[in-house]
């Protein structure tokens, strides 16, 4: 065999493919499952809640994320349901050899909806490539919460990551205006970038965190109170929007529980998460 038509013949590495999508509708008082649908790697489980409230478990079943990978998430809570949805782990992104991966997430909520969206942080390993976006539609009545948690490394475990590409995308509508819009992108040399006081200072674990709901002004001084000097936060016309870093996820993590239980109204974080 000729060494071109060696190279023509040559297997394509495998790629991690998934798509899921949950829908919630109100039956006798209670959130209960309308549409469910996986396919691939991306998968779903619904543990019992004993309440009005529905829990959905989201599960990449490949272990992780590299160059290339797609996952692709829908969640809707219907007119007067709860639903919340979270993930069985951190999302583990790994070295890529070429391509970037993509998660995308749509979701919405209807009419008086409650939608909270608890995804555990997602690990950067050093050289992976990763673009993540998140659109919400969330009706005028309904409330939503979202956060999103990244770590650059994992530092207990010596690692850092020093180069890669990290891109986040956030579209948020609220009675069909668009609300809240935000681009994040962290490309080449990320640990010479975020050692500048601008971007992390030095930080290697943060978050974002946003509550869109009749509560966010009256919530944003016990918020502040939480954060102390690992972030800030700011509300304007129904939108609070919370912004941490910290020194390591373990760190991190012991902020954002009392912020997102506060969030919700009391409510403990998914018991899937843990210190």
């Amino acid at each position: 065999m000729q060494p071109d038509q060696q190279s023509i013949h040559q297997p394509r590495p495998q790629r991690a493919r998934g798509r899921g999508r949950i829908v919630t509708k109100a039956l006798n008082g209670r959130s209960r499952l309308d549409e469910l649908f996986q396919e691939g790697c991306a998968k779903i489980r619904l543990p019992d809640t004993f309440s009005n409230e529905m829990e959905a478990i989201l599960i990449n079943s490949s272990g992780g994320l590299t160059g290339g990978d797609e996952l692709e998430w829908q969640a809707v809570a219907a007119a007067g349901t709860s639903l919340v949805v979270t993930t069985q782990a951190c999302e583990k992104v790994y070295k890529a050899s070429s391509g970037t991966a993509a998660v995308t997430a749509r979701v919405s909520a209807g009419a008086g909806a409650k939608l909270h969206w608890l995804p555990q942080e997602t690990i950067l390993f050093d050289r992976s490539s990763l673009t993540r976006r998140l659109e919400a539609d969330i009706d005028a009545s309904a409330e939503f919460v979202a956060v999103e948690a990244v770590l650059l490394g994992r530092q207990a475990m010596g690692e850092m990551m020093e180069e890669g590409l990290f891109r986040d995308r956030w579209r948020i509508r609220h009675g069909g205006k668009l609300v809240h819009a935000e681009e994040l992108r962290l490309d080449g040399n990320v640990a010479e970038l975020t050692r500048h006081a601008p971007v992390l200072a030095g930080q290697v674990a943060f978050a974002t965190l946003l509550y869109i709901g009749p509560l966010s002004e009256a919530l944003l001084p016990k918020v502040r109170e939480i954060l102390g000097d690992f972030g800030g936060a700011s509300e304007w016309q129904g939108k609070l929007v919370v912004r941490l870093s910290a020194p390591d996820g373990f760190t991190l993590r012991k902020m954002l529980f009392p912020i997102i239980s506060l969030l919700r109204n009391g409510a403990a974080v998914p018991k899937v998460w843990n210190l």
